[in-house]
């Protein structure tokens, strides 16, 4: 294997090309070695285990993920290495970096390592960082924090890093706050934070969860290109099975804080060996599985055909519809949907893309009232959206139901789960007692709950329970239109697919019309009979899930679809080329 350069090292003109591969030519490539790692914790006075003596090792310019469902063990196992657990917590066995022990270290130790020898890139970026500290001042602190260099000069070390990851006009981002990035700026320059300090060990925890499906792959590509330059150890953490085997050399799976399985990518995925990576990789949702050509004349941006057996309602239809922020003090307003025509038909699901920002939340927002559309016209379930009075937004309320993507800020923490599900047939249909009682559990009882887990909180629940209970509570008053705002994103890809089967069953029970928003295609192609596809507040393309996703029109469209991550290595690195490919021609025109 050849050396990788130490490129930093190189600019800086502190090792010569042939001075590094002299010096990392022979010897130990590892960077770290766990051993019979166990992690237990003190609760209800005895000890839970949630790591069972798991063993591996992490090689320089390698990417380790550790795979698994929540409960599994996988981010314990990397706050262990960061010595981020809470006081309750006991670990055992061996964490060896680069010939140093960490179980067992003090705490200044473990302190003197953290954002030096190992970083973390963090899931959501937006709570990771300090909101009232510009993004160059928050990368300086990492550096000045273990290094004794001047602020100038950690400044300058920081727009560095900002151009290393390829932030336009690093010098003026650096003066900018967290607020003022995108959801992929902000990343790229945790990603920076995380590499101020040439870390030998770099953790990317769910570092592509919160992002779309083009922000994802510029991400996955940047992470790519850095592991070819940095002599670094990558350790990926992640649910995302399509992530892992675009990125992933070799793969760990994980139940339950055992270590099921472990191989390289192209072994886990094509020849796994535990029956639970098996049905792992069975829920993980195929972009293009189950789709057939498209065989019939569909409709394009702006049009809607219902089909041919009979009409049915509308329940959502929206004309030249235009939503706009108004602007502050002399800023004109922010136009976030900008004359979209859209109709949703009973019984019909419809799915919404799009990348962050182009508008499909806004319109979710708006379907249940919560947005006022400001121009063109917008009727949900029979009743115009343009400035109603608190009488019509009470009955459209009656008749239009949404989940949201987070359950647990979204159920109130005080109230057990039957009295959320209840509220709204109390405040609405006036129900009391035995009749509100029996209507909990037959709601429960829909979405595959115990009726004996009406009086639990919702931290007391999984993520997957709680996804549930917001579903049981937005049928509580049995909605004609649903919208669903990333109700699965946030969860495990086996519970996802639990979650997905449930919600199919109960819009085949009950009917009910839905606006399914999402940046997981491959999702929405399970769920949807239409796509509709939104760029720059725009609807650019409506079809039959089929066509859209086979014979997609617009060059948008086909962009979003070679940027979705497949769970198959050889297919993703094929996938990856291609997009490259294109992109390269793209750029000669």
């Amino acid at each position: 294997m050849t050396p990788k350069i130490n490129w930093r090292n190189l600019l800086r003109g502190e090792e010569t090309a042939d001075e590094h591969v002299a010096a990392h030519a022979t010897g130990d490539r590892s960077v770290l070695d766990v051993s019979g790692l166990t992690v237990d914790f003190w609760t209800r006075d005895v000890w839970f285990p949630a790591v069972k003596s798991i063993d591996f090792t992490l090689a320089r310019g390698e990417v380790l993920a550790i795979v698994g469902e929540s409960g599994s063990g996988k981010s314990t196992t990397a706050m262990a290495m960061l010595g981020l657990l809470p006081p309750n917590a006991r670990v055992g066995g061996s964490i060896n970096l680069r010939g140093r022990e960490l179980v067992g270290s003090k705490p200044s130790v473990i302190r003197s390592i953290r954002g030096n020898d190992i970083s973390v890139i963090f899931q959501e970026p937006m709570t990771a960082m300090n909101p009232v500290y510009t993004i160059g001042f928050q990368i300086a602190e990492v550096i000045r924090s273990h290094k004794p260099v001047s602020p100038k000069a950690a400044r300058a070390r920081a727009i560095e890093l900002l151009d290393m990851v390829d932030i336009p006009n690093p010098a003026q981002r650096a003066d900018s706050y967290p607020h003022q990035l995108s959801g992929g700026q902000r990343q790229r320059a945790m990603i920076a934070m995380a590499l101020a300090n040439d870390p030998g060990l770099l953790i990317a925890d769910e570092p592509t969860t919160a992002l779309d499906v083009t922000v994802q792959a510029e991400i996955l590509e940047l992470m790519r290109d850095l592991r070819d330059r940095i002599d670094a150890g990558i350790l990926l953490i992640t649910h995302d099975m399509g992530v892992v085997a675009d990125i992933a050399d070799r793969v760990v799976v994980m139940k339950d804080g055992n270590l099921m399985e472990s191989g390289s990518s192209v072994e886990i995925y094509q020849r796994p060996q535990a029956q639970y990576t098996r049905d792992l990789l069975a829920a993980v949702p195929h972009l293009g599985e189950g789709v057939e050509e498209a065989s019939q004349t569909t409709d394009s941006a702006g049009t809607d055909s219902v089909g041919a057996e009979e009409p049915r309602a509308v329940v959502l239809d929206m004309r030249k519809t235009i939503i706009e922020y108004p602007g502050r003090g002399s800023a004109a307003a922010f136009r976030a949907v900008d004359e979209v025509d859209l109709r949703i038909h009973a019984s019909e699901v419809v799915g919404l893309v799009g990348e962050s920002g182009s508008g499909k939340s806004t319109i979710g927002r708006a379907v249940v009232g919560l947005l006022p559309p400001t121009g063109g016209e917008m009727d949900v379930v029979g009743t115009s959206m343009i400035s109603p009075d608190s009488g019509r937004l009470r009955r459209i309320r009656d008749e239009v139901a949404i989940v949201f993507q987070d359950p647990g800020s979204s159920l109130n923490p005080r109230f057990p789960i039957g009295d959320s599900i209840g509220e709204p047939l109390r405040l609405k249909r006036k129900m009391r007692g035995e009749a509100l009682n029996k209507r909990v559990e037959e709601l429960l009882d829909q979405v595959s709950l115990s009726t004996t887990m009406r009086n639990r909180y919702p931290h007391e629940l999984s993520g997957g329970q709680r996804q549930r209970v917001g579903i049981a509570r937005a049928l509580a008053l049995s909605p004609k239109l649903l919208v669903a705002d990333e109700p699965t994103s946030a969860l495990d890809v086996s519970v996802q697919a639990t979650v997905l089967e449930l919600f199919a069953a109960l819009q085949r029970q009950h009917g009910f019309a839905c606006l399914f928003i999402s940046h997981d295609l491959a999702v929405v192609e399970q769920v949807s009979d239409r796509i509709a596809v939104m760029n720059h507040a725009r609807l650019v393309e409506v079809g039959a899930t089929a066509q859209v996703l086979n014979a997609p029109r617009e060059e948008y469209t086909k962009r979003l679809l070679a940027a979705v991550p497949v769970p198959d290595p050889q297919e993703q690195r094929q996938r990856r080329a291609d997009r490259l490919a294109a992109d390269l021609s793209t750029a000669r025109r």
